[in-house]
């Protein structure tokens, strides 16, 4: 990709049920691709993709302006409500290699929210879910999303002092995966200067994994 004035960058969310992950890949993706609205059940039943068109002014490669286009996988909850956890396993390899097995993966978002505390074993389902699809290497290539962070703040926490009043649970967490986090606002649309910030720091835990890619067919 380097060779082009464009970047792809293609991503997974990941999650429990209610913890916003479609909602995170609409701010990501700055459109309202997925649905996402409150549900005493899980909204999302199967797997669906959303891309944006090109932004420009995030990246330059080889001293020049390069074209970035984020590609967002969408998933059901895990564990389900109404899917078993072998259907949603099979669902989500499934779409990964439709939707990522010529380009590759670059990042599995892991979705929690960082208004209610990560209780012991928890996330245990969803990050063991990670470690099947992903494979031995997952840490390097997963990142945490902790949506409404707004609500957070509301409480009077800066992102300095929520981490320091966090759970052990998530610290360790974040630990596994080399403090790759990003606080996620609620709000139904990130203005774009907000959404820049969110993708610059993608984009860094992209770089720092060398570009990386994971879940890539070889050719024969």
């Amino acid at each position: 990709q380097s060779d082009s004035n464009e970047m792809t960058i293609n991503l997974v969310v990941l999650g429990k049920a209610q913890t916003g992950k479609s909602a995170a890949g609409n701010r990501l993706l700055g459109s309202s691709d997925f649905e996402s609205h409150l549900s005493p059940s899980s909204v999302t039943t199967r797997c669906s993709l959303g891309r944006t068109g090109r932004i420009l002014g995030l990246i330059r490669r080889n001293g020049r302006e390069t074209a970035l286009c984020v590609r967002v996988l969408d998933t059901p909850s895990y564990p389900h409500p109404a899917l078993s956890k072998e259907q949603v396993r099979d669902m989500l390899r499934a779409a990964l290699a439709q939707h990522f097995g010529e380009q590759g993966l670059h990042l599995a978002l892991l979705v929690l929210r960082a208004d209610l505390p990560l209780c012991p074993g928890e996330s245990n389902d969803t990050v063991q879910l990670i470690q099947e699809l992903l494979g031995p290497t997952w840490k390097d290539f997963t990142a945490v999303l902790l949506t409404h962070a707004d609500k957070a703040r509301e409480a009077g926490y800066s992102e300095e002092t929520y981490l320091q009043s966090a759970s052990t649970t998530l610290l360790s967490l974040l630990n596994s995966v080399q403090h790759k986090y990003i606080f996620l606002d609620n709000h139904n649309s990130l203005i774009k200067e907000e959404r820049n910030i969110v993708l610059r720091k993608l984009l860094n835990f992209i770089q720092k994994n060398n570009y990386q890619v994971l879940l890539k067919h070889s050719k024969e």
